[in-house]
């Protein structure tokens, strides 16, 4: 079970909407919603508000078998402010390079949702040329993703065009493919060092 299936569950257990939840913990509607669909991870303060207001441990949350750390460091940016230098193709990959300038590597990463099989099954029987699932998922998806290796730790880090975030992994990714919560990463076909 994922991080947003356990606070889901958690959260009707307690007899809360997602909407009386975010009120509690002083965020958006939208920032729950995204938790409990995993495409986002509450900091530290607001997992701890979390774990006391559901009565779940914050283990239990966390344990899930999955890659990143949870001490999370979310920092925030202008994307606008990066230009496009050496081996950046984008302002995605200057924001990346200015959070790990002292990385041995850092991959651009390709970012796939992992499909549910009815999703599949509609994906490649009714819409095989158009691919509408994935697509639909990658336009809303407005972020850029990396694997920055820093002697013997690796980073996943997220960039936005309002914030940077990175986790540690705390498996190493081995390969040109690895998953994370509802998606698979791939390496894009270049480094930024």
């Amino acid at each position: 079970m994922t991080f947003g299936e356990k606070l889901k569950q958690a959260r009707q257990k307690a007899a809360l909407s997602q909407e009386q939840l975010s009120e509690k913990l002083h965020v958006s509607r939208s920032a729950v919603a995204k938790w409990e669909t995993d495409k986002g991870m509450p900091d530290i303060d607001n997992l701890k508000a979390v774990s006391q207001l559901l009565g779940v441990s914050i283990d239990y949350l966390l344990d899930d078998g999955e890659m990143l750390s949870f001490a999370a460091v979310k920092q925030p940016i202008d994307l606008e402010s990066f230009e496009k230098t050496g081996k950046c193709r984008s302002k995605y990959d200057a924001a990346a390079l200015s959070v790990f300038p002292d990385a041995q590597q850092i991959y651009p990463l390709i970012r796939k949702k992992k499909l549910s099989a009815v999703e599949k099954v509609l994906e490649w029987t009714a819409m095989p040329t158009f691919g509408l699932f994935t697509a639909v998922d990658q336009l809303n998806d407005g972020n850029a993703y990396y694997l920055a290796q820093k002697g013997d730790k690796q980073f996943f880090v997220t960039i936005s065009k309002e914030f940077a975030q990175y986790s540690e992994l705390t498996k190493k990714a081995e390969g040109k493919r690895f998953e994370i919560a509802n998606s698979v990463y791939s390496k894009a076909g270049y480094t930024l060092i």
